[in-house]
């Protein structure tokens, strides 16, 4: 058939210029490409079907280039069919001759003309398809025509120097010029746009490249995140995949808790006798916690949603692992032609080629494989993430129980990143073992049965590692453990840092973090021990496999002799094996550790959400009914502990319900207990999500008073409230947490005891305004959990509540008459009643002084407001403590004025940016932690990983001199003590390197665990002795994350890369070393491919560090989120807002992906680059073998191109090795950062203090003048006074007067800017900061608790007896509840002491305070949240246990101080007046208007 086709056929390749065959020119090599068209083309031309409205936006000069260029091959294709008809049948052609032209001269026009008009449309087609810019296909029948062409277009050439032809030339000319229009022109923007050939070899990504090189990337130069990758669209995939999923495991698990009741039952019984034999029921419990939850979903879920990617990078992997087997064949082929000398020189530049063009197509499948699978990981991560947070805003209460923050937060970081490192390698479970089985059948060729000796040394090696498995894993479960462990103390230390400050607690606390740290190190030692012994056999493994393999195949028989072909093919066989057999034992360690983590997620996403609690025992509700109607004002008053928060918490909806139902209708607006503040803009905070309208939020402003606070604020209501409202007192963050909830105009109003934070004036105006029957909310439904007496009589029913019953309900009239539980609470306080009547009927208005001068101020406002419409005018209620207020006007307040001036000023940002460095890693850092390491561990570790590597060098080349012998030896029998000594020789340098590799990873696992060791005990010290100011302008998830990420890179990774790296660098070094010996024409190449190498790597690793570094500081965002989110939940669900931080949450995450993907693009821009050069040293290592093929022996040649094919993975190894480093001490660099902060004065200094100091208690401030922050304003300025010893001063004033500064001073959290504060003649700042606060005792305004039993909350040094103790408790009136638990004084108070009511912790303070028995006591309104039968029984225990003392009370209800015997008065940091409250009451200053709004007079002054 071919023959017919082409005339005559001869041999063409048997000679020194070798050509095809024209036959094969015209037909094999036409039909390839056009075939591949055809194929392709169906495709393309589906979207000609459609009928689809196509824009003209495709209509590139490009677009039109290309048509006319294939317009023009159509024309040419027909010519030829004109010309060869005109040949055969013209004219000219009288006679009819013999010669027609062969059939292909016909039937490649005809094949061509049809092939263009495909082609036309195909454009067409790609024209019209979404988002495409070209085509793949088409790239690629482009190409192979050009391939193809080449060919018959070098046969023409010869042709033409021979004779001229013009046949068939005319579209070989034209293909080229058409491939180079294809090639041009590409728009060179981002991937969205980006032509087929700059998407394979990621040359889009160049711009940023480029832009990171000159300058450090920062956030706004990313790129918008495409449709697919961003969080929403994953979240809602994963979403819609994951609710079937769930619902499945949930129907397993019902059905298994069905067929298994008994077990439940034992477990009950288990629980009943809890102490007596604790061992059996822990075996117990953690079999039944195995199956108490939906389990086995979270895998498939995740297959679902990612199924396309996941097939996609399938396919690539295994068309890679495919090539990776041509090589070595082709080596084989290559070792044959330099030992036989009478071959054609082309051969081996062919297989120089061939070598080249495999290791490129090897490089593209394989780069595309890993960007689709670091994607996946990237998206896995964002999903779970994602699912995590909304997970947490439904989560029922119970379930948010089992799980603190710190163990929350950990889920979103640490097990997401296992999930998103195990997806990037998923597909090697299934490649690994097939490049297995395909390495040993090419080895069987090679070498026969003998590789079976080698596989048994494989085989071997499996339970080995399954056993280091499963012990790695035991090890990790403990080792996350001891994390999870530390974290949730180090997160609790940071939130409660100022009480550990006010008690120099510290030392406790980091006793207690380095004791659990200890354990961890001692587990991580293990575990790497254990990774030494793993990597002791791996490193064994391919020197022994080799070993067994060789040693029986030359034992067998003596025909067997090791030929360099033999030899080298199978080295580099087993050197395809080493991959796959050190990646199986790590990733079945990941896997392993995933599951832990699948665990841990599939709990807690598999948990109840709040809507379907049914059961709950929660003693604290036994039988409620209450009807509240629309509109009505209703109070619930009780004692401690009686369960007015649970009422509300019951309401939200928070709690469970054993039975009957709470209807609401309308929305809620809720203000919590304990305010939730957001660490955003004091605006954002009130408006809470809802639309910004100037009048409504300046009428609440004025409401909640806090329009004065904004004046003292520097940039009014646009400055930035630190994390928790760190930088407001307790009464302002009450106060903005009203606001919140009066803008939202809820329909019903739950308030939680908002009125205990505020000063009494304070609260009034909060009641007449906001709350009471004139107030903003009058016509909504409000319920009022209250301390106050005062405000009753103006409810509309009150409620009492009594061990969580409702005891009776009511009007004030009406209970007041009944002589129940209600009537002894208010005969209590009856005089304090009275006087209230009595001082309102004196008045001429039935209104109080104050709000009398508010009214008076108000109406004068809404005049001036309507005289000067013009110039907004805003009136600032400044002076509200005097009795004659002076109304100050002032233009523009400070409110507009932030806004307008657009700069931002100082004191506007609280919380600084994030550091972040920028550039080059400095050196020093490494130095840092070698220095950690300790000096002799680093320069042995480098020491013995040399050796290790001469060993392996040396191994090989003895092979290649063995491989001689076979030369040598040719017709002669083998000698059995030469064998030996190969073998011998041979094994033993293999052992060698395996216990070289074994020292250095012992070595450096022990120089590890104490860089460790040291870096976490130099942050924690000094994080615990950084002043006070570092917390008040640092989000704890910043300083957490130093804590959870960081120090986990130096513990887990650094160690890791640092290994990585020597081995990586000593093996290219070793490479390059036997090239050269092999081939010393190849140092000439080196120098520019160093040059080239080193100038990738620099660009590369500039750009990767900073965008590693944007993404580790765009994470804690995303943490200190979800902490925020966690901790203000039940304010978030009560305004429905849940939607809202989703989607928060959701722009979080995306401006964490947008620092990521460019990452990921960033290696395999890198890898791609690098395996270009890798598979140029193939290539000029296959060239000079060729070249130089008569000086070398065959041995050499398969050495250095079995290293070579080895480099490629290699120097792609140590780039990334190099940038994995840099990238990973940073984490050294940010923990050192935070190990150099300043710290506060010393502790304890050399200064020793009189015995029993402070003896009196004598308090003096000269001229104290102090501000928070340096370029700050003065907050105290110039206090002097002198308080006796035993004397008792209240102290009063509107919030943000300096009351709590003054505290702050006499602690020395904030230091001094003038002045100075004796106690007992001794300068308080010359002593250490533990003599000094050891001897002063506070109980703070915010009752804080560690987790932890109560022993250690009251006494963290057990330094007191139980005797002590329990006096404590029985003053502080706590013994009957601490005597009713189970575990008495070692019950586990929760994260914050969640489990005990905010009263109870109160108290818990209280104890504290009265076991210090120090001279001097500060109360810090401390009594805000308890009842007042409490406040009674409390003042009475500080009246009697402190009369000693002298006590400094900051007070906010002024009948708790009447008794002082002194007053101070302070405003705006000075005291304004100071003296006996008779004295104060007849001065009619500002004293004396508090008091009257407190309905103290004179009289009842004298009779307490």
């Amino acid at each position: 058939m071919i023959n017919f086709f082409s005339g005559h056929n001869a041999s063409y390749l048997n000679r020194e210029d070798p050509d095809l065959p024209v036959c094969v020119e015209q037909t094999v090599l036409v039909w390839i490409p056009l075939g591949f068209l055809w194929l392709c083309a169906p495709w393309h031309l589906m979207p000609l079907c459609r009928r689809t409205q196509v824009g003209t936006k495709h209509l590139s000069k490009l677009y039109l280039c290309k048509q006319l260029v294939v317009s023009l091959l159509l024309l040419t294709a027909i010519a030829a069919l004109a010309v060869t008809l005109g040949e055969d049948y013209g004219p000219d052609n009288d006679a009819p001759s013999t010669s027609k032209h062969p059939a292909v001269n016909y039937v490649n026009p005809v094949l061509y003309a049809v092939s263009w008009i495909l082609l036309l449309l195909c454009q067409e087609g790609v024209r019209r398809r979404q988002g495409a810019v070209d085509s793949a296909t088409l790239f690629l029948f482009w190409f192979l025509l050009i391939l193809c062409d080449i060919f018959p277009f070098q046969t023409l050439l010869r042709e033409a120097l021979g004779k001229v032809r013009e046949r068939t030339c005319n579209h070989h000319i034209s293909t080229p010029a058409v491939n180079i229009i294809h090639f041009r022109f590409y728009p060179q923007n981002p991937e969205a746009g980006a032509p087929f050939l700059s998407r394979i070899t990621f040359n889009w990504f160049n711009s940023m490249v480029m832009k990171g090189y000159k300058l450090p990337l920062v956030q706004e130069d990313m790129w918008e995140l495409s449709e697919a990758d961003s969080t929403a669209h994953i979240n809602q995939c994963f979403q819609h995949f994951m609710q079937p999923e769930l619902a499945a495991a949930r129907r397993r698990l019902q059905n298994k808790m069905r067929k298994n009741p008994d077990k439940n039952r034992d477990k009950a019984q288990d629980v009943a006798f809890q102490n007596d034999g604790k061992e059996k029921k822990k075996k117990k419990d953690k079999k039944e916690e195995e199956q108490n939850y939906p389990n086995s979903w979270l895998i498939t879920t995740i297959y679902k949603t990612f199924k396309g990617v996941l097939i996609e990078s399938a396919i690539f992997k295994l068309l890679q692992d495919l090539l990776a087997f041509v090589s070595p064949q082709l080596l084989k082929l290559m070792v044959s032609f330099t030992q036989d000398k009478s071959r054609h020189t082309w051969e081996g530049y062919l297989y120089a080629v061939l070598l080249f063009s495999v290791a490129i197509l090897q490089s593209l499948f394989l780069q595309q494989y890993f960007q689709r699978c670091f994607v996946l990981g990237m998206k896995v991560r964002t999903a779970i993430m994602a699912a995590v947070y909304k997970k947490a805003l439904l989560v029922s209460n119970d379930t948010r129980k089992e799980s603190t923050v710190g163990e929350t937060v950990n889920l979103m970081s640490a097990d997401a990143q296992r999930f998103n490192d195990v997806t990037n390698f998923i597909h090697l479970l299934w490649s690994c073992p097939l490049q297995i089985i395909l390495s040993i059948a090419f080895l069987w060729l090679e070498l026969g049965p003998s590789v079976l000796a080698g596989l048994a040394v494989m085989v071997l090696m499996v339970p080995v590692n399954g056993l280091l498995a499963t012990k790695a894993r035991k090890i990790q479960i403990e080792n996350m453990k001891y994390k999870d462990k530390r974290l949730k103390i180090i997160n609790e230390i940071l939130n409660g840092i100022k009480i550990l400050k006010l008690y120099a607690w510290e030392p406790s606390f980091q006793t207690q973090v380095e004791s659990i740290r200890g354990q961890e190190l001692k587990v991580m030692k293990t575990f790497a021990y254990l990774t030494s012994v793993s990597t002791f056999i791996f490193s064994c493994a391919p020197a022994l496999v080799s070993l067994a393999t060789f040693a029986v195949f030359v034992g067998v028989s003596s025909e067997n002799v090791l030929t360099a072909e033999k030899a080298f093919t199978s080295i580099s066989l087993f050197n395809i094996l080493r991959f796959p057999l050190a990646m199986l034992p790590m990733l079945i360690a990941a896997i392993v550790q995933t599951t832990v983590s699948r665990k841990r997620l599939e709990k807690f996403l598999g948990g109840d959400d709040l809507e379907n609690d049914l059961v709950q025992h929660d003693p604290s509700f036994s039988m409620f009914t209450i009807n509240i109607k629309p509109g009505r004002l209703v109070a619930v008053v009780g004692a401690v502990g009686s369960g007015k928060s649970s009422l509300i918490s019951a309401l939200l909806g928070e709690m469970h319900s054993s039975k009957g139902l709470i209807n609401i209708q309308g929305s809620l607006a809720f203000v919590p207990q304990q305010a939730w503040i957001q660490n955003a803009t004091l605006r954002d905070n009130i408006l809470f999500g809802s639309l910004h309208e100037e009048r409504r939020l300046q009428e609440v402003i004025q409401a909640c008073a806090l329009a004065p606070d904004l004046e003292l604020l520097a940039a009014g209501d646009l400055t930035e409230i630190g994390e928790k409202g760190i930088n407001l007192s307790g009464g302002q963050k009450q106060r903005v947490s009203l606001a919140r909830a009066v803008y939202s105009q809820a329909d019903i109003y739950l308030l939680d005891d908002p009125l205990s934070a505020v000063d009494s004036h304070v609260g009034k105006h909060l009641f007449d305004k906001v709350i009471g029957p004139n107030g903003l909310l009058r016509y909504k439904t409000r319920i009022l959990v209250t301390h106050s007496v005062s405000f009753l009589p103006y409810v509309d029913e009150i409620v009492v509540l009594k061990d969580g019953v409702v005891s009776e309900v009511g009007t004030y009239k009406s209970l007041q008459t009944s002589r129940g539980a209600f009537s002894e609470v208010l005969n209590l306080y009856a005089g304090e009643q009275n006087n209230r009547s009595h001082s309102e009927s004196e008045d001429t208005q039935p209104d109080s002084p104050l709000e009398d001068t508010i009214s008076v101020t108000l109406k004068r406002e809404s005049s001036l407001r309507r005289s000067q419409r013009n110039g907004r005018l805003f009136v600032c209620l400044l002076h509200l403590l005097s009795p004659f207020p002076s109304v100050r006007l002032r233009k523009n307040s400070s409110l507009r004025k932030a806004k307008d001036d657009g700069e931002s000023k100082k004191g506007q940002r609280l919380i600084e940016k994030e550091t972040m460095e920028t550039g080059r890693v400095k050196f020093s850092v490494y130095l840092q932690y070698l220095r950690a390491m300790g000096w002799g561990y680093s320069v042995m570790v480098f020491v013995v990983y040399f050796i290790q590597n001469i060993a392996f060098i040396g191994q090989n080349l003895w092979l290649s001199d063995w491989t001689n012998d076979a030369v040598d030896f040719q017709n002669m029998t083998y000698p059995t003590s030469k064998r030996d000594t190969r073998v011998g020789v041979f094994g033993a340098l293999g052992v060698a390197q395996g216990l070289f590799v074994f020292l250095g990873t012992l070595l450096l696992a022990n120089a590890s665990v104490d860089a460790s060791r040291i870096m976490h005990s130099e942050l924690l010290n000094n994080i615990l002795r950084v002043p006070m100011l570092f917390f008040d302008t640092t989000p704890i998830g910043r300083v957490v994350n130093r804590f959870a990420k960081d120090i986990f890179t130096i513990d887990e990774a650094i160690p890791q890369s640092f290994r990585s790296w020597i081995m990586c660098l000593l093996g290219v070094l070793g490479t390059l070393f036997v090239i050269c010996l092999a081939t010393p024409f190849f140092t000439i190449i080196i120098i520019p491919l160093a040059l080239i190498y080193y100038f990738v790597q620099r660009f590369y690793i500039a750009t990767s560090r900073q965008l590693r570094r944007l993404d580790s500081v765009s994470r804690s965002p995303i943490y200190s989120h979800f902490g925020e989110t966690v901790s203000g939940l039940s304010v978030i669900r009560a305004y429905n807002h849940q939607e809202r931080f989703l989607k928060h949450n959701e722009i979080t995450i995306d401006e964490n992906l947008k620092n990521v993907y460019p990452w990921i693009v960033s290696n395999r821009w890198l890898a791609i680059r690098l395996e270009f050069l890798g598979n140029l040293v193939v290539f000029f290592a296959a060239l000079f073998a060729v070249v130089s093929r008569n000086s070398l022996n065959s041995g050499l040649v398969g050495l250095s191109i079995s290293y070579a094919l080895n480099v490629t993975q290699t120097l792609n190894w140590l780039v990334r090795m190099t940038s994995e480093l840099e990238t990973n001490i940073v984490a050294v660099e940010r923990v050192s950062e935070y190990t150099k902060l300043e710290n506060e004065a010393k502790w304890i200094t050399d200064t020793r203090l009189p015995k029993n100091w402070p003896e009196e208690g004598r308090l003096q401030f000269e001229d104290y003048k102090v501000r928070y922050r340096p370029g700050l304003d003065l907050v105290l300025h110039g206090i002097t006074c002198d308080i006796g010893s035993t004397e008792k001063i209240g102290i009063v004033g509107r919030t943000g007067a300096g009351k709590s500064s003054l505290t702050n001073s006499l602690f020395r959290i904030v230091e001094a800017a003038e002045g100075r504060i004796l106690l007992d003649n001794i300068d308080i700042s010359t002593i250490g900061l533990h003599d000094l606060r050891n001897n002063l005792t506070i109980i703070p305004q915010d009752p804080v608790l560690f987790s932890g039993t109560l022993r250690m909350n009251l006494d963290p040094f057990d330094k007191f007896t139980d005797e002590d103790l329990w006096r404590v408790l029985e003053l502080s009136h706590l013994k009957d509840y601490v005597a009713g638990l189970q575990e008495k004084l070692e019950h586990e108070v929760t994260e914050g002491g969640e489990n005990l009511s905010v009263g109870q912790r109160q108290l818990l303070c209280l104890a504290r305070a009265l076991l210090r028995k120090s001279r001097i006591l500060i109360l810090d309104e401390a009594t805000a949240a308890v009842d007042l039968e409490t406040d009674n029984l409390i003042q009475n225990t500080i009246s009697k246990e402190f009369s000693h003392c002298t006590v400094l009370t900051i007070a906010h209800r002024l009948h708790s101080i009447m008794d002082n015997s002194r007053i101070m008065v302070l405003d705006a940091g000075k005291i304004v007046e100071f003296d006996t409250p008779s004295n104060l009451l007849e001065k009619k200053g500002h004293f004396y208007a508090m008091a009257k709004d407190a309905g103290i007079t004179r009289e009842n002054v004298t009779t307490l």
